[in-house]
Order: C-alpha cells, then structure tokens, then sequence
C-alpha cells in the first residue's frame, strides 16, 4: 500500500507531462482529429481583405512621397545606395525592390493598381499562394523605400503575415477550400508561431522596454492622448477614473501574456480565452487610438488559434444546427497530398530558419543590438530580417510619450505680415478638432508626422515637405486638407512646433474643444523665396540679409523686418521690425509699406494707430499692392483712419480683385450685392462670388448657392458668363 502511495504522485507527474505535450502538439497542428480548413479560409479572406486597405493607401499616397516629385523619391535612395556600396548586388539587397526597375511615376502606379489585384485574388481565393507571394514582393517594394513614412509594427506585421500564409494557403487555381490541400503541420505551427509572438512579445516589451507608465501602471493616462489619431471614444476613455484604466492595464496583461500561454498549454479552452481577450483588446485600441489596420489584422491573426471542431462546437453551442451540420461536412480529414521530398526538406528548412531568426530578430531589439554579430558570416544574415521584413519583433506600445508634440506649416504671401496653416486631414491641430474613425485605413503621411513632430531629434523630413509647398507641389498639398493658398502662393513657410492636451470633461462641455493648443517654437528654419525667386533657409542666409540690409537693399530690410516680427532666428522685436520696415519704405518700397500698414492697423503687431496704418496702406496701394489695396478698402468701409467713403472702398476692392485678391473679390460680391458703395446688382454680386469661389473661398461658394437660387436659371447663366469674362481679366497677384 505504501508502494502505491509512493508511486501515485509520480503516475499523476507522468500524465500531467503527457497532457502538456499533447496539448503543445495540438497547438503545433499535430492534434489528432483536428482539421484547419475553415479557419483558414477565414484568416486568408481577412488577410486579403486588410491587403486591400494596404493598397489602397499606396496607390493614394506613394507618388507624393517617394515618387519622381514626391518628398523623398525612391530614386534618390537608390542613387545613395549605388554611392555606398560599389557592387551591384548589396544595394539591392539594402533595398529589395522592384522599383529598381523603374522607379518612375508610372511604375508607381502600376505596382500599386497591380498590388490592389493581387489583394482582391487573395480575397476571391484565386491562386491564393500566387497572390500572396504578390501582396508580399510589391509591398515589400514599397516599404523598402517608404523610409520614415513605414512605422515600425503595422507594415512588417502585414509582410510577415502573407510571406508565411503563402505555405499555409491551400495549392491550385481555385481551391475553394482546400480539402485536397490541407495545410502541412509545419505550416500550421509557423502560422501560429506568428500569433503568439503578435500576442507575447507585445506584453513581453512592455516589461522589457524599461518604460515607467508600465511599470508604474500608469499607460492609459497618456496613451489615448498621444495616439496617433484619437478618437471622441478616446477622448471619452481619457477622462475615465484611474480604476477604470487599471481594469484596461489588467486586460492587455491577459490578453497579451496570460492569453498566448493559454493558447498553447490549454488546449481549445485556453485557445478561446485567447481569443476573446485579444479580441477585446484589440477592439478597444480600433475605436480610441484609431491606429490603421494594426488591429484589424490582429484580430484577423488571432483566427489561427482556431480550428474546425472549435467553430463546430461553438455553432453546437450557439444552437446553430444546420451550420455546425454544414460545418461537419465540409471539414473533411484528407491524408496529405505527396510531396517530393526535396520540396518538403526546402520548406521545412526555410521555415524552420524563419522560426530561429524570429527569435533572434527579438532578442536583438531586447538587447538594443549589443548581440547583433551581422558581420560574422557565422551568424544570421542581417537582411533575412531587417532589410527584407521577413522575421521581425512585435513590440506595438512598448513604450509611450509623455505630451503630444506636433509640427505645423505656415505659409505667408504677404510678407510675413499674415500666416495661414496647412491643416491636416485628420491629425488635431485646432483645439476643437477631434479625429473620426479612419481606421482601417493608414494614414501614412499624416502618422509619419506626427511621429516626427514627437521625437527629440530633429530630421530634414518637414523642411523637404516645406520646399515642396513654397514649389507649388500639388502632390504634397493635397496631402493636406485643402491648399490656404488658391489666390496666390506663398514666398514664405514656418515650421511652428505645438504642444496638444486633452482639455477635461467640464471645459469641452463648455467650449466645445478637445484640446489646449500652445505654440513653442520653430521645428527648422523658415524657408522663402528671394526677390531672385531662389528658394533659401533663414539661417544660412540671415548674415547675407543683414549685409545687403546695410547696404540699403530694400528687399533684404523689409525680409530681417519680417524676422523680427515673427521671431524667427531672431529674438521677435517689434521695434527692430518697425525700423527695418521704415528703411524700405522711405526708398517707397511697396512690400515694406504694407507692413508699416499692417503694424499700426493692429493686424500684425503693436497697437493701433489707424491714421499712420491708412497713411502707408495708400502709399503701398497707389503702387499696386493688392494686400495694401484690400486693407485700405476696409478702412474707407470702416470709416477708419480716413472718413468712411463706401465708394472708394469699392474702387479699391476692385483694384485688389483684379489682381485676384480673394478677398477682395469676396466683398464686391458683397457689395454689389447689398448695395454698398455701388448701386445694388444682384448678378454683378453673384459673378463676383463665382469668380472667389472657383479659387476656393468656401464663403463665396456658400453664397454663390444662396443667390443662384435667388436668381434663377437664367440669371445664373448670365452672372456665369460674366464671371468667366472677369476671370479672363483679372492678373496674377503680386508677390
């Protein structure tokens, strides 16, 4: 009996270490009555369904940032490559691309449309591994070259993610699926490799990464403010008590540590904790951090842990009978077909050296490199990893920000005297701006920004995007909510850098903003075109400026009077502006003139003194300024500085219009329309309004809407015509 007793603890050791292995062989897709054939189906739809999104972003984003005028062109980098590295076959494999071939504009698009195909065969489950291997190549292509514009998760997880489901997707034209191609246990256990490294690594960093709002359990107090595009739900879910943010810490600890251990020592049970946890968590990050596709392929993923009899018995649960009858029948067990053994050595040789470098490519970023021995031939290839995406470490949020920083472009075609902001689409920039739901779709251009704006160190990325703006780029600005600048270009782009904080529950109640905005300083050197139209950089030209300023040059005193005013690479000085402004002006410069002009009316800076304003307004107006034009109307109108005269206010409109002034053109819509200063002409307003609102006054297309109807069919037609014949009149603007 003693014996018995000794041995039982040992018996119950035996079947315990058995039960673990055979769950850890479930896992790996060596469980016995397992079959995988519709969840694969599902992962390979989501897959192709999520590459769609992918695509889709390229082909709207890519020309303008690494095509032939795009902010970083892909050429470029080739070119730098084929500098560094003399022999043919290292820059290529630095940058494994297609667009070596040609990386021109048309390659561009035809890899992307070609890419956006390949996608929609994955979805339609046509030659399914084909177009995999096509999802991945063209990607690749493009995230080789993206540079700064490819965040450091979301695209490598996408690459990774179609390169292994290539074996795992069932052989033929069309599969349908796949019951005479189930999928090899190899594949099986490299397709969930992936899912528990997506899971544990991602937990795994956070203790590892050494950032404190972790270990302190503080993460959700800044993750929904400084995410990249938060949403109202993430607004709402940063006001929420500490508790509330410690049950959210407690569910990404589940889902992303305790769910992957789970999955593989649990068996099926286990699998559907994982399953509903990370699906949990990765729902909650969709709707308040808004992050791309991230998510939505996480989610995807996760389906791996998935196998028939699951869905079976949760259909039998769900009392769904026909569809766990269908289910049944359809999940049919197929011995493997035969396969050469040349082949099946190949792959499991690739897939296993894929399995070593995903744990190396981990420790190597655990590590920050200090193992990293890619120049020992004796080691891994660094390019299995690195340069072409193949094995990579999952650490999303390993780390946070403390504030949210971002970076703002402002253009200025006055002379400094007025800026205006190319407003992103979607990332806050005004206090009361809040993102919608973008998601799934990435926003490249914009998280690359925002990124940048963030970080400490400061890259020559925003003054290239501020030269394509001072060149007119119409790429790059429509990269932007809308162009601040349809009239005429700006001579002139800032790089302000602000800081954003979410506002409390109270204040958005009250003033209906989301943030508080506070400007700090500029990111790089203000760009501007010199009265030779040469694109410069304040610093490298501000010795140059104060020489030929002393030198009496008007240009060069009114452009250090514009430093001053603004405080760029100067300390701001509002006298200094006014002295350097007055030089040019007494040489009865027009430029310097109207900023005289806009200092004592108020606009710029200073206080008011509307008799010297209207003074150095008509001086600068009588020389042809049209801002100087536009600002002397207002005061005639406004009866300020001068004795109000609505008629020469209206002279002075159409001076400024004529020369395609925006605003100008808008208040004779105006005042024909109301009578002011000119006998009232309802289809002389409505022309007026026609002619700002086809360079994009947003107002003038309000009203051009109002007085159409107001005139009917055919006075429409007429203040048409006449609209076109005063387009066909009107000058450029002056600079």
């Amino acid at each position: 009996m003693s014996e018995t007793q000794i041995e039982a603890p040992n018996n119950w050791a035996k079947r315990s270490a058995v039960g673990l292995w055979d769950r850890v062989k479930d896992f790996s897709g060596l469980g016995g009555d397992a079959t995988y054939l519709w969840p694969r189906w599902l992962v390979l739809r989501a897959v192709g369904i999520v590459y769609i999104f992918v695509f889709g972003g390229v082909i709207h984003e890519a020309q303008a940032l690494i095509g032939p005028d795009g902010i970083v062109p892909a050429a470029s980098l080739f070119a730098h490559l084929q500098s560094l590295f003399p022999n043919a076959i290292e820059p290529i494999l630095r940058a494994p691309s297609l667009l070596w071939i040609s990386s021109g504009a048309g390659m561009i698009t035809a890899l992307g449309w070609l890419g956006m195909a390949a996608a929609v065969a994955v979805v339609l489950n046509l030659w399914p591994r084909m177009a995999l291997f096509a999802c991945w190549l063209i990607f690749l292509s493009f995230v080789s070259v993206f540079g700064v514009f490819s965040p450091t998760v979301i695209d490598p997880l996408m690459l990774e993610t179609a390169l292994l489901c290539i074996p795992f997707a069932p052989k033929g034209l069309r599969p349908g699926l796949g019951v005479t191609s189930p999928p090899l246990p190899i594949a099986i256990f490299m397709v969930r490799w992936l899912v528990f490294r997506v899971m544990f690594e991602s937990g795994l960093s956070k203790f590892l990464s050494g950032d404190p709002h972790w270990r302190d359990l503080t993460a959700m107090n800044v993750m929904y403010e400084t995410a990249p595009f938060p949403t109202f739900m993430g607004f709402i879910d940063h006001q929420m008590p500490y508790i509330y943010h410690l049950g959210e810490i407690f569910l990404t600890y589940v889902a992303e540590l305790v769910g992957p251990i789970l999955a593989i020592f649990c068996g099926r049970r286990g699998r559907w904790i994982a399953i509903v946890a990370w699906f949990m968590l990765q729902a909650g990050i969709q709707i308040t951090a808004n992050f791309g596709w991230l998510n939505v392929a996480a989610i995807g993923v996760s389906l791996l842990l998935l196998d028939d009899q699951m869905l079976i018995s949760l259909a039998k649960r769900l009392r769904l009978d026909r569809l766990k009858n269908y289910l049944t029948i359809t999940a049919i067990k197929n011995p493997f077909a035969a396969i050469k053994p040349w082949r099946l050595g190949l792959l499991r040789g690739a897939l296993w050296a894929h399995f070593v470098l995903t744990i190396y490519a981990f420790v190597l970023w655990m590590t920050l490199g200090a193992v990293d021995f890619s120049e020992d031939p004796s080691r891994p290839n660094r390019y299995a990893f690195t340069d072409f995406r193949s094995a990579n470490p999952f650490t999303p949020y390993a780390t946070f920000l403390n504030e949210r920083y971002a970076v703002e472009f402002m253009g200025s075609n006055d002379g400094g005297a007025t800026w205006r902001a190319y407003q992103y689409p979607h990332l806050p920039q005004e206090p009361d701006q809040i993102v919608g739901h973008v998601a799934p779709h990435f926003l490249r251009f914009q998280a690359a920004s925002q990124i940048i704006g963030s970080v400490e160190k400061r890259t020559p990325t925003f003054p290239l995007v501020a030269l394509k703006l001072l060149e007119q780029n119409s790429l790059i600005i429509d990269l932007f909510k809308s162009n601040p600048f349809p009239d005429s270009p700006p001579t002139m782009i800032r790089m302000r850098r602000f800081h954003l904080q979410f506002t409390d529950w109270a204040t958005y109640r009250e003033t209906g903003n989301y943030w508080t905005k506070r400007y700090l300083d500029d990111y790089a050197p203000m760009l501007y075109i010199d009265a030779e139209g040469r694109v410069k950089q304040v610093g490298s030209a501000l010795e140059s400026a104060r020489v030929q300023a002393a030198q009496g040059n008007p240009a060069a005193q009114t452009f250090l009077g514009t430093l001053y005013l603004v405080g760029t690479d100067v300390a701001q000085s509002d006298s200094e502006a006014k002295r350097w402004f007055m030089l040019a002006a007494e040489q009865n410069y027009a430029p310097a003139q109207y900023q005289l002009g806009a200092i004592y009316s108020g606009n710029a800076s200073g206080t008011a003194v509307p008799t010297k304003a209207a003074h150095w307004f008509r001086l600068s107006a009588e020389q042809g300024w049209p801002a100087a034009q536009y600002q002397l109307a207002r005061l005639y109108a406004n009866g300020s500085g001068v004795a109000q005269n609505l008629a020469t206010a209206v002279r002075w409109y159409r001076q400024a219009a004529m020369q395609a002034q925006l605003d100008a053109q808008f208040m004779l819509g105006v005042s024909y329309y109301t009578g002011q200063g000119v006998p009232r002409d309802l289809i002389e307003g409505l022309a007026w309004f026609m002619v700002a609102a086809e360079t994009g006054d947003a107002d003038a297309l309000q009203n051009q809407t109002a007085l159409e109807s107001e005139a009917g069919p055919a006075g429409t037609r007429t203040a048409r015509d006449r609209s076109l014949e005063l387009s066909a009149l009107i000058k450029p603007l002056k600079q």
